[in-house]
């Protein structure tokens, strides 16, 4: 089996020139050519702000639309009146939404029994949710701890389950470097205060593997 990524294979993939104009595509692409993911995270304001932080909203379901995925309506309902958002938002609440993957606090958070890993198995559970969509979700309402993750960028990472402690040890590798390089891009890119480190990662990679993408799983082509 394909080893993941190492810290400086991604490294290679950030510094190659098409990361930026990769990014300003999705982020500030015309009306003529939308990435509607690129409002993934300003849809209602963000799924982090203050006054919907605690719990998953309307607008956090239409947000996971742009991602091109659906709750489905039994799910959705459950969610947004049932037990479901219940048990969500209880764990919602243990999670603050200033804490970021790769540091100290964010790894308890994520490990089996962690407020993060217990929302993420409610979620995935769920009639017709699963775990692409769980994710996107909690990235939804957390984007500075929860990556979006789905096959394409799992291909490109060449990564499986266990994604979450895998990227945070990442971003803890030789002093932090592939944050410093994440935010970097980020400014070179123009992009807006909302979109969060993780998401810079994610839309770097799903945009250089997408067309290449096949089944069974080929991995990124490296500059």
């Amino acid at each position: 089996m394909p080893q993941p990524l190492t810290l400086a294979e991604m490294l290679a993939v950030l510094d190659d020139p098409r990361s930026v104009s990769d990014l300003r595509r999705y982020y500030l692409a015309t009306v003529d050519a939308p990435f509607t993911g690129g409002q993934f995270e300003h849809l209602g304001g963000g799924g982090d702000r203050p006054e919907t932080a605690g719990a998953i909203t309307a607008d956090d379901l239409v947000a996971v639309e742009l991602l091109d995925v659906r709750v489905p309506p039994r799910s959705t309902l459950d969610l947004l009146q049932g037990p479901l958002g219940e048990r969500v938002a209880a764990e919602l609440a243990r999670i603050p939404v200033d804490v970021a993957l790769g540091a100290d606090e964010a790894y308890p958070l994520l490990v089996a029994g962690g407020a993060a890993d217990t929302a993420w198995q409610a979620l995935r559970d769920a009639e017709g949710i699963g775990w692409v969509i769980a994710g996107k979700l909690l990235a939804r309402k957390r984007p500075k701890l929860v990556p979006v993750y789905d096959a394409v960028v799992s291909c490109a990472y060449r990564t499986g389950s266990g994604f979450w402690a895998w990227l945070h040890g990442r971003l803890r590798e030789e002093n932090g470097v592939l944050g410093q390089r994440l935010r970097a891009l980020h400014e070179k890119a123009g992009l807006a205060e909302a979109v969060s480190p993780l998401r810079v990662l994610d839309v770097v990679f799903w945009m250089r593997h997408r067309p290449a993408h096949s089944n069974p799983c080929t991995g990124i082509r490296l500059p």
